[in-house]
């Protein structure tokens, strides 16, 4: 801990439940209305889960919306892999209502679009996927990342997401 943390505390809220890596620095927190807090790190989202807290890496934010007192996130999870690409699924939209927001939605947006390195929209004859390339919190590089609509073929899209993987791997040879 540096020697302005054991001053001025590390920008957490009291009593926080979470565990911060080594190297994650706090940037906002806000109080949920319901209990808990929501806490902005150079990591990801840390949000109230359980009895404890946990965190959402920026690279797996699907969708995070601030309105009317309202901060809405969108998780993605990791269902597969194909080759080097993630291929993800949106879990269901959690809601917290924030009395007092600070600078929350403003530095999740921050980071949420930080992470993104260029993205393209591919249709199929049933649907359609979102790739994505990302940078994922503490590791070099970015990751690649697939998001099917619902409804998709997932077989269709695993064969583009390899096709895909195949040809960055070769462009960076």
């Amino acid at each position: 801990m540096g020697l302005l943390s054991r001053f001025f505390g590390r920008g957490l809220p009291e009593r926080f439940p979470g565990e911060l890596a080594e190297g994650e620095e706090p940037v906002a927190a806000a109080a949920v209305e319901s209990g808990g807090h929501l806490v902005v790190t150079s990591l990801g989202l840390w949000i109230p889960s359980g009895d404890g807290a946990r965190r959402v890496g920026w690279h797996l934010v699907g969708k995070a919306a601030w309105d009317d007192g309202v901060f809405t996130l969108t998780e993605s999870e990791e269902t597969g892999r194909t080759g080097a690409v993630a291929v993800l699924a949106d879990r269901e939209p959690v809601r917290f209502r924030l009395p007092q927001p600070g600078k929350v939605p403003q530095q999740v947006r921050l980071r949420v679009d930080g992470s993104v390195r260029g993205r393209h929209r591919h249709e199929f004859p049933e649907g359609g996927a979102w790739f994505v390339q990302r940078k994922v919190p503490g590791r070099d590089g970015v990751e690649l990342q697939v998001r099917p609509d619902p409804g998709t073929d997932p077989a269709l899209v695993e064969a583009v997401a390899a096709e895909v993987a195949e040809k960055l791997a070769n462009r960076a040879d």
